[in-house]
């Protein structure tokens, strides 16, 4: 598949990420996409921005480097009814609102209470993507977050980053197939994400990729093939 977007990305506004916004979107563009998602940490996660950050991108041209960017958050989900580290006022502010879970901001609960905190976060308008579910430390009911994400027309994020082997997170190879033939079942989107912390890795899909044509994945539900597909699934535009 060809893909325009990269859905999850990192400038050094998060903390511990290395490349200024400047230096992910020409690295975007080298990579021939045509739009970029910027999503910095929430601020719960140490080292990321003060709510303030998300207040103030009005003063970013979206268009300025050639590209169009989506200026958003990788909002943590806090608690098990979904709670999450940005108020209404600052949701307000995003073009794309990812929600994940953390263990820095999250105490991990049973396979009942994780799925119950990602359901709960995807009933909040301003979440558009579950970000990487696929980290087998945080255990979830797939057939159970899948159906969610259809009730509720949300996104389910395929993280390139969870399959590398530098990446803590867990079992993500067979968490994808799991989750992907539920998506296929039910008829719900993914949406892929980088989540690259340094210009180099912006656009990179390949480990994901290999998932998507192993399981033979219908085109048809992957949001990333136009902005046009994937804005139809961001608060923003409607």
């Amino acid at each position: 598949m060809k893909y325009e977007v990269d859905t999850h990305t990192h400038t050094i506004a998060s903390g511990h990420a290395y490349s200024t916004m400047a230096e992910m979107a020409a690295a975007a563009k080298s990579a021939g996409l045509l739009a970029l998602a910027i999503t910095e940490h929430g601020p719960m996660l140490p080292g990321s921005c003060h709510r303030i950050y998300f207040h103030n991108f009005k003063t970013v041209d979206r268009h300025a480097f050639g590209i169009e960017l989506l200026l958003g958050c990788e909002i943590n989900i806090v608690s098990y009814d979904g709670g999450l580290d940005l108020d209404k006022k600052s949701l307000e502010k995003l073009d794309i609102g990812i929600a994940s879970i953390h263990d820095h901001c999250y105490t991990v609960g049973t396979r009942a209470q994780n799925t119950r905190a990602y359901c709960l976060a995807m009933e909040n308008p301003y979440v558009d993507i579950i970000g990487h579910p696929d980290d087998g430390r945080v255990p979830v009911d797939f057939e159970e977050l899948v159906r969610c994400a259809r009730d509720t027309g949300k996104l389910l994020e395929l993280n390139n980053s969870s399959l590398s082997p530098a990446n803590p997170r867990e079992n993500g190879y067979e968490n994808m197939k799991t989750m992907l033939g539920c998506c296929e079942k039910y008829g719900v989107m993914v949406s892929l994400g980088s989540d690259a912390h340094f210009f180099d890795r912006v656009g990179r899909f390949e480990d994901v990729q290999a998932i998507l044509d192993e399981v033979r994945f219908p085109e048809e539900l992957v949001a990333n093939v136009s902005v046009a597909r994937l804005k139809q699934h961001l608060h923003k535009f409607h």
